[in-house]
């Protein structure tokens, strides 16, 4: 018996009318991609694993999928090991590559790599698929696509002042009006920390954080508590629960917290100056909203941290995120580089613009026409007149057989296509074409110029 086929869980085939869809999503991001000065590059889907692991955190680093040495890749692990059954001491053995978990720590490597061929400061884009082993649901899979555009070589705060305008580009030229750009500082949740006493626990205070808005608060302290941070100073986090207001209003309340922390002054001065740039530039469609909560748990941010979520109503995690990286590119020995860069989640995107009906009618462009195939003479004669069409820019099918000309209409039906011509006899001595509406019914004979004329 055959065994029925199957794809793992957390990917995807796409359809057509899917892969159209995305594509749209595709052109509309790498346009103003370019727009904005930054320059494509692609990297491997898979790197090194001394490449990826430790930068993510320990949650991070769970989440990579390792690959297995090729050949018997068992027989260099000691018979010891085997029996202590500690998979942290197996796996580097048995594994030296794995899948690329995001497309900014390879983009670091590719940055030390090719330094000496590399302009700085480095404006990039990269529209490449990822790969998590996370529980699949709803806009989480483990395959993905990332749309990443980053800036390395320069510290200026401008940068991230045009990452914000970027996002608004995008979301605006994909009609999703109303997205949520939310933004913090590293150094802020730094200066919490510190205040707090915390400052030797600062990844475990960030991730907790980070899970205000999935968990709660009352888990979130919890998570706290159990990482060691006490209870006095989970005390003096409760004014960052319950921060509200705009913009400015939160700011104010952030120095009185912070202002022992020169740490966390200096966050608040980065964020100050992207509010003001932002508030003198405007923006189209979205908006800026200060987070305190957010943390987003990767060890490598260093400064302003990004999130964007979707507009109101529409129930969906965040369709992307960025933050500035001071020192990423230190961890393979290229000091004193400074990047920062944002990323947007193509799936995410797509779910979003499916349940708010945003894809123009046109993102499905179809076969413009399709000739009837009435035999080898008809096909021949079609076919020079479809050379031509093809050059004029329409998109022409002859259909491949010499089929019953009900089975021909009747594809030309189930594919949608507005206009099929017949050929015969009679059209070939006329030097003409028979063109039928599938939409009125309308059929008529034509030259050559009327039948472009009409499909233009």
């Amino acid at each position: 018996m055959a065994q029925k086929p199957s794809i793992p869980k957390g990917t995807r085939d796409f359809n057509p009318e899917q892969v159209a869809k995305r594509n749209y999503i595709f052109t509309i991001i790498q346009s103003q991609f370019e727009k904005f000065g930054f320059q494509p590059i692609e990297t491997p889907s898979f790197e090194n694993s001394e490449t990826l692991m430790g930068k993510y955190g320990d949650e991070g680093d769970r989440l990579i999928f390792k690959i297995l040495n090729s050949g018997d890749y068992l027989s260099k692990v000691e018979n010891s090991l085997f029996k202590e059954k500690d998979s942290n001491k197996i796996t580097p053995i048995i594994s030296e590559k794995a899948l690329r978990y995001d497309l900014t720590v390879p983009f670091a490597r590719y940055v030390v790599q090719h330094q000496n061929e590399i302009e700085f400061p480095f404006k990039r884009y990269q529209m490449q698929p990822v790969w998590r082993a996370d529980r699949p649901q709803k806009g989480r899979l483990r395959e993905f696509y990332q749309c990443d555009a980053d800036v390395v070589g320069s510290t200026s705060l401008w940068q991230e002042v045009e990452l914000v305008q970027l996002y608004d580009a995008v979301f605006t030229a994909l009609g999703l009006n109303g997205t949520t750009i939310k933004i913090n500082n590293r150094k802020i949740l730094s200066g919490i920390a510190e205040v707090i006493g915390a400052s030797d626990k600062l990844i475990d205070f960030t991730v907790a954080l980070d899970k205000l808005d999935k968990i709660g608060e009352e888990k979130v302290k919890q998570e706290m508590l159990d990482k060691g941070i006490s209870q006095s100073g989970i005390e003096r986090l409760q004014p960052l629960f319950t921060l509200s207001g705009d913009f400015g209003s939160q700011i104010k309340e952030l120095k009185a917290i912070l202002n022992a922390s020169e740490d966390g002054k200096k966050g608040i001065e980065e964020l100050e100056f992207i509010d003001n740039a932002i508030s003198e530039l405007g923006l189209q469609t979205a908006r800026l909203q200060l987070d305190v909560t957010l943390a987003r748990g990767l060890n490598y941010y260093t400064g302003a941290i990004f999130e964007v979520s979707a507009p109101e109503g529409v129930n969906m995690g965040s369709i992307g995120g960025g933050g500035r990286y001071d020192d990423l590119t230190g961890i393979f020995g290229m000091k004193d580089i400074s990047g920062v860069g944002i990323s947007f989640g193509l799936d995410r995107i797509y779910l979003v613009l499916e349940e708010l009906d945003l894809f123009p009618v046109t993102v499905n462009k179809n076969i413009d026409v399709l000739f009837i195939n009435f035999g080898d003479k008809e096909a021949l004669y079609s076919l020079k007149a479809i050379k031509i069409l093809r050059n004029k820019g329409f998109n022409v099918e002859l259909y491949p057989d010499a089929a019953k000309m009900k089975k021909q209409m009747n594809h030309a039906n189930k594919r949608n296509i507005p206009f099929v011509v017949l050929v015969g006899e009679q059209e070939m001595s006329k030097d003409a074409f028979t063109l039928k509406n599938m939409i009125s019914g309308e059929q008529s004979e034509v030259t050559l110029d009327t039948l472009i004329s009409t499909l233009t």
